[in-house]
């Protein structure tokens, strides 16, 4: 997000200086660690209205289409490199409950105009390689990419004016006229205007404090597969497939022969987690892998890591002017590849005095509610989501 904010003001404003600060490196934060899903609309079986809520999702859309846009300019335009792949989606099922699940998803798309198609069962074992689905539906219209090649490769073709301080995390900062003034281990930071991208840690910045629900999610990636390997897990050089329920599991056959899973959702105290919980999750995906590919169960993984995802109570977001001169995007609630293009854009746009379509919606959205207490929140969490993995059965 922070990327596409500081590349969208750099260039509407060519004639000033841009500081684009990480406090880590680019691609190695939860932008660049996701399962590289470039989502037009994503499917929410357990948003209560839906099905019903048709503005919500053609907002929804419109959103997501300008992040994938903006996107697609940095390849198209400045030769950017992550191995976009433009295939679409297949909403995937093991199960009677997620056929379902899949059924009110086309019944969804099917209000709002939108083009998809039905797989089934003998069409996705040659696909995958894989027994275990029943029956798909393919959504066009999102891109596969990795994402943090992409990442990388965009900084590198930043506009001149943008100049980049990785491993630069600001410790301290002072909001006032004329100027904001950030502190960091390698000096001092003097901005006009400063522009806050950090998901959930845009609370430690003094704004919507405590408003945060944390969670990390997790995946796995195999080695690169063999020649023998690769003719076990189907016909085609790269899917993507998003579990019909949300608590099952995604999987990614990538552009460089790996098989990618992601599934496990943990409360992140203070925004961490632990070695132990990347272990934990590993395990779960192991079994997820066997469900799939019995017979290449001896792979195992070669990484397993987790991410950070930002919540809200109420699903409300951050975006805006939030003092004078201080505008912050936060809070994607999932699925943030092509929303953290497009809040990023927008709200660069915003601070460089711009307006369009896409800064109104997001202006007119809920901001995030107060949770329950901090310990309620977490014990909620905990349970809520090991209940639904549990609900979740084959899906997983």
């Amino acid at each position: 997000m922070g990327l596409h904010a500081a590349r969208r003001y750099a260039e509407l404003e060519p004639q000033s200086s841009v500081v684009l600060v990480d406090a880590g490196r680019i691609g190695n934060n939860a932008s660049g660690r996701c399962m590289g899903f470039v989502i037009d609309l994503a499917h929410n079986p357990r948003k209560r209205d839906f099905l019903e809520d048709v503005k919500g999702n053609n907002e929804e859309l419109f959103v997501n289409l300008e992040g994938i846009a903006y996107i697609r300019s940095a390849v198209e335009e400045h030769g950017v490199s992550c191995d976009w792949d433009p295939q679409g989606k297949f909403h995937s099922a093991a199960t009677d409950h997620g056929v379902k699940d899949l059924r009110n998803f086309a019944a969804a798309l099917d209000r709002l105009g939108q083009n998809y198609s039905w797989v089934e069962k003998p069409e996705m074992q040659a696909m995958t390689g894989s027994k275990h689905y029943i029956k798909a539906l393919h959504h066009p219209g999102t891109i596969l990419l990795q994402p943090a090649k992409y990442l990388k490769n965009a900084a590198r073709q930043l506009p001149a004016n943008v100049t980049v301080h990785e491993n630069t995390p600001v410790t301290a900062v002072e909001f006032g006229r004329p100027k904001h003034i950030c502190e960091t281990p390698n000096g001092t930071i003097a901005a006009a205007k400063v522009i806050i991208c950090t998901a959930g840690y845009l609370t430690r910045f003094g704004f919507f404090e405590n408003r945060a629900i944390p969670l990390y999610t997790f995946a796995s990636m195999t080695r690169q597969l063999t020649p023998a390997e690769l003719a076990g897990v189907g016909n085609r050089q790269t899917y993507g497939l998003i579990p019909a329920n949300s608590f099952g599991t995604t999987v990614r056959r990538t552009a460089d022969n790996r098989l990618f899973l992601r599934n496990v959702y943990a409360y992140a105290t203070n925004f961490k987690t632990s070695t132990q919980d990347v272990m934990r999750a590993r395990i779960h995906q192991q079994v997820a892998f066997d469900r799939r590919w019995p017979a290449l169960s001896s792979i195992g993984f070669e990484a397993s890591w987790g991410g950070l995802l930002t919540l809200a109570q109420n699903g409300g977001m951050v975006f805006g002017e939030l003092t004078t001169n201080v505008f912050g995007a936060a809070f994607c609630n999932g699925t943030g590849v092509a929303r953290g293009a497009a809040f990023g854009k927008a709200v660069a746009e915003l601070a460089a005095g711009q307006s369009s379509p896409v800064i109104d919606i997001l202006q007119k959205r809920a901001v995030p509610s107060r949770p329950y207490p901090k310990l309620v929140t977490a014990l909620g969490v905990r349970f809520l989501t090991a209940l639904r993995f549990k609900q979740a059965g084959a899906e997983v």
